[in-house]
């Protein structure tokens, strides 16, 4: 076959036996074979490219959707969803006619082959999920996980990776108000970039991926479509369906945020004009997902002349273009009567629109290139129709051995004093504002809390034209523990949850709704599979006792290095909201003479704690246990204390346990305290990591009252003690001066990034 010609379906349909390089695509023999009697025929290239990318791990959830069904199966009531998983993103109703639609993705691997873009681009697809729901995005947040701090690849890669969310999401004017950063050697070679974006739209203006009416049109608009990330989608890179195509593509996407931020503004114009049936982004798969999905989901057919795609490389070929994953490309469902509007608002946004097809209602994705048909398939089968996999699974080997590996057998310190400075200082619990000061938290002006808050919180105002103003705001935080899941999966999951819904609840929000982004190593390994059957199993569960359903979000497998996968580190976020934003409670000790107090109660649990790896290097035994009920009545109290002007700050308390949380308090606003511990054994006090508890200031006149609503929620409590002074003071136990807490605190990633 030349290289000007295609391989049609004519000619698939007579040459059943050439070869078609579907295993370098990375599909299996039966794959292939399905796709074979699916077809009836061999398929053409084109076809093979649209099943491939289809099929793939990330795009058809082949191994995981089998556990992923306990999420709807076990999901709790919830009044406040709107869409659920299936969609681009989830959404949940905030109250006062709004919506907030949010959701996590992974952009690991391409972050690690090229740091800048890799994490820009994941920044861009997001964002454009928010955008294809009908909202404006109006913040991001990343959860980001490297090799140790002090390694040189996480010399390399770190930089790159918080340049690209800086660069990209600082351009779009999108606030970055919260995340993570954490260090284990897991995770060189195979860092983790986890990217949340949340968006804010009228509830009766959802937006849906769907393609309905036969005879409307199917436009492609936005930025053009290039060779970048065609390797990344389908190893098209290393192995390409004919040798004179192949031009070494670039594997990693290649974002341009301006024309993300003309996309933006073109679509909300567009949403407004009420001129679009229905929307989906251009991500992963690019075209092939686009067409697809759309065709599948609305009434069943689509013709589209592939030839018409607007291209930067002319020299692209079929194949080359449904697999692209180039940046900034939205494709819209439009009547026939609103399509010189769009085109106009289009043009006035100066963004290239091209109609490429036509929906139908004949069950069929046809498309053809200079007049030949190169692919007709039945969307579905690509689209929700792929492979499943119930992968075999069991227990890792020393599973056992290293939860018999308990933390009580490790030296414990005579110098408390030190080993708080010593976690304070390292690179976990640390201060991120090298990382944090590259990213814009106050952008747009509705920031109301940002890092290194416990969760960012937005006032819900001003997103959309002519909307009502209102106090009413949204909160979100991501959390995740490596170590915890490493120990047990189960109860990982659930902590990674407990932990995200704790610090929503202390800035006085009700927790609504969770997304969830689930990394792990290889599925084909049968530990691997067992840790995250039994994440998956623990998220459920711990979802339906929380009463807050799982929207959405993502799975991201295939992060190791050989056969050494990284930790399994399931990043859990969780939205919630605030009546009144002005009533939110600010993190940490705002003023002095407040009382101090410590709610939940505290055992002797160190499996997987800061201090047994900080001081010890050590990982074994059990993670603290998940005690959600606890949870629930927690957030119970915070919510309504915060309703009732009762706190003056809070805290959640989690890595590093109540001294972090005392530290990083004081820190918080400058102000010190004098406290004492209520148990016996300071050390147990100080360093536990023992959840469902936070550290929260009362103001004197409402200690009483806090009081009698922590018994009716029985919720433990003590009082520790005052805010004031310019030391954290831990009566006989330990006094530092806050001048050396921030020393030891702030200096640690600017003496090892620069």
């Amino acid at each position: 076959m030349s290289a000007l010609s295609v391989d049609s379906v004519q000619r698939a349909e007579q040459t059943p036996d050439e070869r078609l390089p579907y295993a370098e695509l990375g599909m299996k023999d039966d794959e292939y074979q399905r796709v074979k009697e699916i077809l009836g025929r061999r398929p053409t290239g084109s076809e093979l490219a649209i099943y491939s990318v289809m099929w793939s791990e990330h795009c058809s959830y082949k191994s995981s959707k089998v556990h992923l069904r306990q999420f709807a199966a076990k999901a709790p009531k919830s009044d406040a969803l709107l869409v659920g998983m299936g969609e681009n993103a989830g959404v949940v109703d905030i109250g006062d006619g709004w919506a907030a639609t949010f959701k996590i993705e992974s952009h690991n691997h391409p972050s690690y082959v090229e740091p800048h873009q890799g994490a820009a681009t994941g920044v861009g697809g997001i964002v454009r999920d928010i955008m294809a729901m009908g909202a404006r995005p109006v913040a991001v947040m990343d959860s980001l996980r490297f090799g140790a701090a002090d390694a040189p690849d996480t010399r390399r890669v770190l930089p790159g990776v918080v340049e690209g969310i800086s660069s990209y999401g600082n351009c779009l004017g999108l606030p970055n108000i919260g995340g993570e950063v954490a260090f284990d050697p897991c995770y060189i070679g195979n860092p983790l970039v986890n990217a949340l974006c949340v968006g804010l739209l009228r509830k009766d203006q959802i937006k849906l991926a769907t393609a309905p009416g036969p005879g409307n049109k199917v436009v492609l608009f936005g930025a053009l479509t290039g060779p970048d990330g065609i390797g990344g989608a389908s190893v098209l890179a290393s192995a390409t369906f004919e040798e004179e195509s192949q031009a070494k593509r670039p594997s990693v996407q290649v974002g341009d945020p301006f024309m993300e931020k003309l996309l933006i503004e073109c679509c909300l114009e567009l949403f407004a004009a009420d001129v679009v049936v229905g929307i989906q982004d251009l991500g992963a798969a690019g075209v092939s997902c686009a067409t697809t999905e759309l065709a599948a989901k609305g009434t069943g057919g689509m013709d589209v002349r592939l030839d018409l795609v607007p291209l930067r490389d002319p020299s692209l070929r079929p194949e080359e273009i449904l697999m692209s994953e180039s940046q900034e490309r939205m494709m819209a469902v439009v009547t026939p009567d609103d399509i010189d509007a769009f085109m106009a608002i289009c043009a006035k946004w100066d963004l290239p629109a091209t109609v490429i097809g036509e929906v139908t209602d004949t069950g069929r994705l046809v498309m053809t290139w200079h007049g030949e048909t190169i692919v007709d398939i039945p969307p579905g089968t690509a689209a929700d129709e792929g492979p499943v996999y119930e992968r075999p699974y069991h227990e890792p080997a020393g599973q056992a051995a290293l939860n018999s590996d308990d933390a009580a057998r490790l030296e414990r310190p005579t110098d408390l004093r030190a080993t708080l400075l010593s976690l304070l200082g390292s690179p976990d619990l640390s201060s991120k504002e090298w990382v944090t000061g590259q990213y814009d938290r106050y952008v747009r002006g509705n920031t109301v809390l940002a890092q290194p808050a416990d969760a960012g919180v937005l006032r819900v105002s001003e997103v959309m034209p002519g909307a009502t103003e209102t106090n009413r705001g949204i909160a979100l935080a991501t959390d995740g523990n490596g170590r915890y899941a490493k120990l047990d999966p189960y109860a990982g999951a659930q902590l990674a949850l407990s932990e995200a819904y704790r610090n929503v609840a202390v800035t006085g929000a009700r927790p609504l709704a969770v997304t969830d982004c689930l990394n792990f190593g290889s599925p084909e390994d049968p530990e691997v599979m067992w840790q995250f059957a039994e994440a998956v199993r623990g998220l459920a569960d711990a979802c339906k006792i929380l009463g807050v359903p799982v929207t959405g979000g993502n799975v991201s497998f295939y992060n190791q290095t050989g056969s050494v996968a990284i930790h399994p580190t399931p990043v859990i976020g969780v939205l919630g909201v605030l009546d009144d934003v002005r009533g939110r409670v600010p993190s940490g000790f705002t003023g002095e003479g407040a009382r101090v107090v410590l709610l939940g109660e505290t055992g002797e649990e160190f499996g997987g704690s800061a201090w047994a790896h900080v001081e010890h290097g050590h990982l074994g035994g059990l993670p603290p246990a998940a005690v959600l009920e606890a949870e629930r009545a927690l957030a119970t109290v915070l919510v309504e204390a915060a309703a009732q002007g009762m706190l003056t700050g809070s805290h959640d308390l989690s890595d590093g346990g109540l001294a972090i949380a005392l530290a990083e308090s004081c820190l918080a606003h400058g102000v010190g305290c004098t406290v004492t511990l209520p148990g016996g054994d300071p050390f147990t006090d100080l360093f536990s990591e023992s959840a469902a508890r936070a550290l929260v200031t009362v103001r004197p006149e409402a200690f009483a009252v806090f009081a009698a609503l922590c018994g009716r929620h029985e919720v433990p409590y003590a009082g520790l003690g005052l805010t004031g002074g310019s030391s954290l003071t831990v009566e006989g136990v330990l006094d530092v001066p806050l001048d050396e807490l921030r020393t030891v605190h702030e200096g640690t990633l600017p003496a090892i990034f620069g």
